[in-house]
């Protein structure tokens, strides 16, 4: 992989220029705006309303594989015995991951997370080191406030990623979850956090072809691309018949 994400990047984020960030992402082999297929390939989907399409799949990957232990922990959102699993693989500054989170997940939590339908597992795919420092402030709060602190982070990613200085509203924001200025600096220190970042990233390209964000796997079934709550339940209500 090109442009690994070191220490150093993460320690001089605050000298990081939006223009510096997209020349970067611009030399990954990697995008942050999945292609979705082309409306007239999307397929219908039976018992569910006749303009619901879901997008053709990117291909399929053995679920146990996918749920093999990685680098990090996984931080599942809803029940483990889930009959229908959700792996998300995001990048902090990703606009699209960031309209999920936002405007789709709630829906989806609502409708199948909450009531043992469906599971959630978000992980790291960086594009950047600001995604990267996002993601590893993330992983230092308390286990049950890290999908509320990635929830923040989305809904006010225009604030930080896009900032002169992202520093100053990154520690604003992780006030909220607890930090002091001491554990938020030593958070964004920690060489081994930031090594298996970079690891879920790597893992998420070579094991099993990630090459832009958002994509999910839902039982296995790639989906490159962002997913309306339409499309997403239709494709887990496949899934529960």
């Amino acid at each position: 992989m090109t442009d690994m994400l070191t220490r150093r990047n993460i320690l001089t984020l605050a000298a990081v220029s939006t223009a510096a960030l997209a020349a970067s992402a611009g030399s990954q082999a990697w995008s942050e705006d999945a292609a979705k297929p082309a409306a007239d390939a999307a397929t219908p989907v039976p018992g569910t309303p006749a303009d619901v399409k879901i997008p053709d799949s990117a291909g399929k990957v053995d679920p146990a594989k996918l749920l093999e232990p990685g680098p990090l922990k996984d931080i599942v959102m809803g029940k483990a015995d889930a009959p229908v699993t959700i792996i998300e693989y995001a990048s902090m500054t990703c606009p699209h991951c960031a309209h999920f989170t936002v405007a789709t997940l709630p829906t989806i939590k609502e409708k199948y997370i909450d009531t043992g339908k469906a599971k959630l597992i978000l992980r790291e795919f960086p594009f950047d080191p600001r995604a990267a420092a996002a993601f590893m402030l993330a992983r230092c709060a308390p286990e049950e406030r890290y999908y509320p602190l990635v929830e923040v982070l989305f809904k006010q990613q225009e604030q930080w990623a896009a900032s002169a200085n992202a520093v100053e509203p990154l520690m604003q924001i992780s006030k909220l979850a607890g930090f002091t200025q001491e554990s938020f600096n030593a958070c964004l220190t920690n060489q081994k956090l930031l090594d298996d970042v970079n690891a879920s990233r790597d893992r998420g390209a070579k094991d099993f072809g990630v090459n832009a964000t958002p994509t999910f796997f839902i039982n296995g079934t790639k989906y490159a691309g962002a997913l309306s709550v339409d499309e997403m339940s239709a494709i887990i209500d496949g899934l529960l018949k």
